[in-house]
């Protein structure tokens, strides 16, 4: 039988893939941009991306929510995860704000399309009045990133900018990983390589001695 020289040779670790994250200011501009129609469909696709935005939620978690999961007097949401882990995470007063308006002018207006009534109190829904599938929501993304005028834009590219912008403003990468409902900190910890990109670059156009 004839040795295997190389059984012991590790193979090169795979490149990691970092997350892609874009600027604060290009995430604002998504946001307008899915608020720009008008009537009901603009204030659902507003606050469905305000959420995404301001609580790191994956697509899934957004539209399988739950009208009583947002608890609007704590400024929490209840959501449910992978494996049906839930987890109760903050949302910022735009976020609130935009949900508060949905809910107000817009909700109503589409659970009247629905001729059987609204399955489960689901927050989001659908111009047919039932709840908001992730593919829709995925259109929703895409097609407010076109009027925007991004590039392409992923299904989880809010999360990774929640993740990348809490972390670039001094956040503990653990309290990030309970925020994002990552089992292990190893998961959230790749977020960081993209905040070291950035602090490269700061340094590199700030300091004097790092010009060459």
């Amino acid at each position: 039988m004839v040795d295997d020289v190389a059984h012991e040779v590790r193979p090169p670790t795979p490149a990691r893939r970092l997350p892609k994250a874009v600027p604060v200011e290009q995430v604002v501009a998504l946001i307008e941009a899915a608020g720009s129609l008008e009537g009901p469909r603009g204030l659902r696709d507003r606050a469905l991306l305000e959420v995404l935005y301001g609580t790191g939620a994956r697509i899934s978690e957004a539209v399988g929510l739950a009208v009583d999961d947002l608890d609007r007097g704590r400024s929490t949401v209840r959501l449910s995860g992978k494996g049906g882990k839930e987890r109760v995470v903050p949302v910022g007063s735009y976020a609130l704000r935009a949900v508060e308006e949905y809910l107000v002018r817009a909700r109503p207006a589409l659970a009247a399309n629905s001729r059987a009534g609204v399955r489960g109190g689901a927050l989001f829904l659908n111009v047919r009045g039932g709840p908001l599938s992730r593919q829709s929501a995925w259109s929703i993304l895409r097609t407010a990133a076109e009027r925007a005028g991004l590039g392409d834009v992923s299904p989880h590219t809010l999360r990774h900018c929640f993740a990348t912008h809490l972390l670039d403003g001094g956040a503990d990468v653990r309290v990030v990983q309970e925020l994002l409902g990552h089992a292990s900190v190893t998961t959230t910890q790749v977020y960081t390589l993209v905040t070291v990109d950035r602090l490269r670059e700061v340094y590199a156009t700030s300091h004097p001695r790092a010009l060459t």
